[in-house]
């Protein structure tokens, strides 16, 4: 089941175009990784789905029906531009934030106190918001985004100015978020981070939907035929047939590891039968797939 139905959307500033028709499905309980260069659309695309701004034609459907004002309840959204103010105690400030979603001032201190003392942070909560650390910030943003327990929600750039493992601990958290059944939208530029936690992803550019699929399948779709191959022996590779081309060569010991591309369409097994017959050792076979960064730089510029 989707949780969000995108319908031929468009949406135009003046003379820019920021989204041109675009159409996506965002099924329910995954991580799903909205990915694009600058100016792209995401941002537009995120503004219309937390009901910031409206399309110039096509529809949203939240759970079905169309994206009202009131869903914007269930929905937590983390801004790449943060928000808080310097000036107030930051207890005072989360609590409001809260209260805003509809909680209540007791239930809204309960929940945040909960959070403060999952991610160790209770001696920050009668500090003021301009004592606190960019990465310290950031973490109140995300208790904020997430208190009321909204079933979707949006991140963008969430691991901008963390540390690695303060990185993790909100990788963690995000995880941890789906296995309670909210879906996830991760907007980000960090390609390992979709890699680590991302089921599915949607690559938009000029406003369109050039991209969309599980993740793994999605870097199938861009596999060169390379594979990593390990011999518990030393190679001659000066004799090699013509259609395995040699992408790197290691050897350690009497172990070599070999990168290679197999042209012409030749089937995969034919180089493992080739190593056999030369009566090589062989301890790893295993074709090597293109990151998400590969993936994302030949998909922007095809």
């Amino acid at each position: 089941m989707n949780i969000i139905e995108i319908k031929d959307v468009t949406k135009k500033f003046s003379n820019q175009l920021a989204l041109d028709g675009l159409t996506l499905d965002i099924p329910e309980g995954r991580i799903f990784g909205l990915l694009g260069p600058n100016g792209a659309g995401k941002t537009t695309l995120i503004r219309i789905l937390t009901h910031i701004t409206m399309p110039d034609s096509g529809r949203v459907l939240f759970h079905g029906h169309p994206l009202e004002a009131a869903d914007v309840e269930n929905i937590g959204y983390l801004p790449e531009e943060r928000g808080l103010y310097k000036k107030m105690k930051v207890s005072e400030q989360v609590v409001y934030l809260a209260r805003l979603r509809g909680l209540s001032k007791q239930e809204a201190t309960r929940r945040l106190k909960e959070w403060f003392q999952k991610f160790d942070i209770d001696s920050w909560w009668n500090r003021r918001v301009e004592e606190l650390s960019k990465g310290m910030q950031q973490k109140i943003q995300f208790i904020a985004t997430v208190v009321h327990q909204p079933d979707f929600l949006i991140f963008d750039e969430p691991f901008s100015g963390f540390d690695p493992v303060n990185a993790e601990t909100l990788k963690q958290e995000i995880l941890n978020l789906k296995a309670q059944g909210a879906t996830v939208i991760l907007s980000t530029h960090n390609m390992a981070s979709v890699e680590e936690i991302c089921d599915e992803i949607a690559l938009v550019n000029h406003g369109r939907l050039v991209l969309n699929g599980e993740i793994n399948e999605v870097r199938r779709r861009f596999k060169q035929s390379l594979f990593h191959i390990s011999v518990a022996n030393n190679i001659d590779t000066s004799n090699f047939p013509t259609d395995f081309q040699i992408v790197k060569k290691t050897s350690v010991g009497n172990e070599t590891s070999l990168n290679i591309q197999i042209l012409n369409n030749t089937p995969s097994n034919q180089l493992l039968q080739y190593l056999i017959e030369q009566q090589y050792t062989v301890t790893a076979f295993n074709e090597i797939l293109p990151s998400m960064n590969e993936v994302f730089i030949k998909a922007v510029q095809s």
